[in-house]
């Protein structure tokens, strides 16, 4: 993982509300529940639930979701009008690899 990459994925993890939904989303079944339609993580967490569970604007989660897709984190399926999240684990891998090699 080169020098730019990091960077990318530290600004995306700027935030602790950011790093919450990271957490959160590495154990979905404690911190959510299942969407009704699916009954399963599968394919992640709806956004509606992340959303909630913040507290936080419909654009302002928008954006902490998309800036953690597109540093590689997340990771999207869709269903319907429905978007569901679910953490990139080889990319958070071979993040925390790339910054125990270099701190």
């Amino acid at each position: 993982m080169n020098t730019q990459r990091i960077l990318e994925i530290n600004k995306a993890l700027s935030n602790s509300t950011r790093l919450e939904i990271l957490k959160w989303l590495k154990k979905p079944e404690v911190h959510f529940p299942p969407h009704k339609d699916l009954g399963h993580f599968d394919d992640g967490v709806c956004g509606l639930f992340i959303k909630n569970k913040s507290g936080l604007s419909q654009p302002t989660i928008s954006h902490y979701l998309t800036g953690m897709q597109k540093a590689g984190l997340l990771t999207t399926t869709r269903h319907g009008k429905w978007t569901y999240f679910k953490r990139n684990e080889g990319v958070i891998k071979e993040f925390l690899t790339a910054m125990q090699k270099e701190l």
